[in-house]
């Protein structure tokens, strides 16, 4: 089960006592995945959703404050990428009242309006703004977060959750509540959709804080630690091969320096200080130059050792230079 679906139904198993958190909740709901259809005999109120789940509780609701019962089935239209959908319908009976309660629509001069914002008398104190976006999230949220494997050594990079739908000014307001809990986002548009998302952990964590969703925020902490912990160790692991690509440019450098030297003038030829650290490289070909010390007889520093070094490459290319 996706990270995505499971912050969901931890959602859904809260349930709202109050009756105006109860309208805000499906207010979020049809914001995010509502339809609204009309024939002869007047408006229908539809939730089209994968999150099957959304039935029993949508249905608690309907049966708590309007003493109905919904009805579900497949939706034939919304079978995408082997995903089924399913059609969550309001009887008509209820349909326009529950949309005006919802602040979905209200009643113009022509009629019944579409109202695309969301609606101040629904989202009006802590609550019912906490349940509005709830339903917002259970609704038309979706997040690309995979959790780490024990073992893997495959990186599992980035954080990224957003909202999408085709009214954008359901989500510049949504976008605006959000930020009343100091919850950043931003928007853009894909295709056809508007996209309202967040990439930045902490404010994923604040946002399934906000929403109830307490087990997918432990979930998600220990990603973090876990990723955290993770990056640490592969610098470290980066920072130690890099040494030793260093230690071993640095050995075959200086065997070269010697080798040379030992073939155009003989290592006998060289002052004693210099004899003693080339006769030490040349038996101990790949140790580092602290091993290099603890294994030498010599009172050197590590300084001090790498400046005879020095000296024995400085030698080795003047005689190579005057060769040519």
């Amino acid at each position: 089960m996706s990270f995505s679906r499971e912050s969901k139904l931890e959602v859904l198993s809260e349930e709202f006592e109050d009756a105006n958190s109860l309208i805000s909740f499906l207010s979020g709901l049809f914001h995010g995945c509502g339809q609204i259809t009309k024939n002869s005999q007047g408006l229908r109120a539809d939730l089209v959703t994968d999150i099957k789940e959304i039935f029993v509780c949508a249905n608690k609701i309907a049966k708590k404050l309007y003493g109905d019962e919904l009805s579900i089935e497949i939706s034939d239209d919304y079978i995408i990428n082997k995903t089924t959908y399913y059609r969550i319908m309001f009887p008509i009976d209820i349909s326009s009242r529950v949309l005006m309660d919802c602040g979905i629509i209200k009643v113009g001069q022509d009629g019944y309006e579409i109202n695309y914002h969301i609606d101040t008398n629904v989202a009006v104190d802590d609550d019912t703004k906490r349940a509005f976006i709830k339903g917002a999230y259970v609704g038309c949220s979706t997040s690309s977060i995979k959790f780490s494997e024990l073992g893997s050594q495959n990186a599992t990079t980035g954080y990224h959750l957003e909202f999408s739908s085709h009214n954008r000014l359901f989500l510049e307001d949504l976008q605006a509540l959000l930020t009343e809990y100091s919850i950043v986002s931003k928007m853009l548009e894909r295709k056809s959709n508007f996209v309202l998302y967040l990439k930045d952990s902490e404010a994923i964590k604040d946002l399934l804080a906000l929403v109830g969703a307490n087990e997918s925020v432990m979930n998600l902490v220990n990603e973090m630690a876990t990723r955290g912990l993770r990056n640490v160790v592969n610098r470290q692991v980066n920072c130690i091969n890099a040494n030793i690509n260093k230690t071993i440019e640095a050995s075959l450098r200086q065997i070269q320096a010697i080798k040379v030297i030992d073939e155009k003038i003989g290592l006998d030829s060289l002052p004693e200080d210099l004899q003693d650290v080339a006769v030490l490289r040349l038996a101990n070909q790949q140790e580092s130059m602290d091993e290099l010390l603890k294994l030498s007889t010599i009172n050197l520093t590590k300084s001090g050792l790498n400046h005879r070094f020095k000296r024995l490459i400085k030698i080795a290319e003047t005689l190579t230079k005057e060769d040519k």
